[in-house]
Formats: C-alpha cells, sequence, structure tokens
C-alpha cells in the first residue's frame, strides 16, 4: 500500500510541476508577444498554427531578422516550433522525433535551432544590457 501511494505522490507531484512549467511557458508566450519585438513572433505564431511543410516554416524561418529578438524570446519561439512540428509528424503518421544519423541530411528542427543558434545570447539587446 505505501509503495502504491508513493507512486501516486509522485504523479501528482509532477503533474502539478508540469502544469506550473505550462503556465510559466504561456506567460513567457505572452511576455514575449507584447513586447517590441512582438511581431516577428506573432507571424511565427500565424506560420505554426496552419504549419503543412516543415520546409516552408524553415524557409520562412530563414527570410525573418532574428538578430534583433533576445535569447529567450527564441527559446520560447524554438519551443513552440518543436510542438508544431511535432503534431505534423503526428498528423502524418511520422514517428515523434526523427533525427538524423550522422550522414544523414538534417532534419527541420535542427536546421531551424541551428539558424537561431546563430546570433549570440546577447543579440536583440541594447548594448547596455549586455554589460
Amino acid at each position: 500500500m505505501r509503495r502504491k501511494s508513493e507512486k501516486d505522490k509522485k504523479l501528482a507531484d509532477d503533474a502539478r510541476l508540469l502544469r506550473a512549467w505550462r503556465k510559466w511557458h504561456g506567460e513567457q508566450l505572452e511576455k514575449a508577444l507584447a513586447s517590441m519585438l512582438g511581431a516577428v513572433l506573432a507571424r511565427l505564431m500565424e506560420e505554426l498554427k496552419d504549419l503543412r511543410s516543415a520546409r516552408e516554416l524553415v524557409d520562412f524561418l530563414a527570410a525573418q531578422d532574428w538578430s534583433a529578438v533576445d535569447a529567450n524570446t527564441r527559446f520560447t519561439a524554438l519551443h513552440e516550433i518543436n510542438n508544431a512540428i511535432t503534431k505534423l509528424h503526428q498528423h502524418e503518421n511520422l514517428t515523434s522525433i526523427d533525427d538524423p544519423l550522422p550522414g544523414q541530411p538534417e532534419n527541420a528542427f535542427r536546421i531551424v535551432k541551428r539558424i537561431f543558434e546563430s546570433f549570440p545570447s546577447h543579440a536583440g539587446k541594447t548594448t547596455e544590457s549586455v554589460r
């Protein structure tokens, strides 16, 4: 009986942590959308609503100027992109995670991540806030 209650406690705690994380991420997304550069993220969110092709997403992201967007906003966007690609894979009956093996072509998520990582973590901040 005790073992089951410990397992139930663990499950309840995990569920509580997941709810807290989702709430935090939602707040981060709202904050990013309300920021001065929220228009870039708003366009991305519109693109993700009706995502039909990972290639279209990569092309859309490559056409945006992410250098002015701060790292936290890029990480929020990356999370939303990951969710959208996962849903697209599920819709197409593909595996959710399909990282390529060495020597294989990169997948969309890794290409997107590389686009975002090409900017320094202080990109999008004023000179005073970087110091």
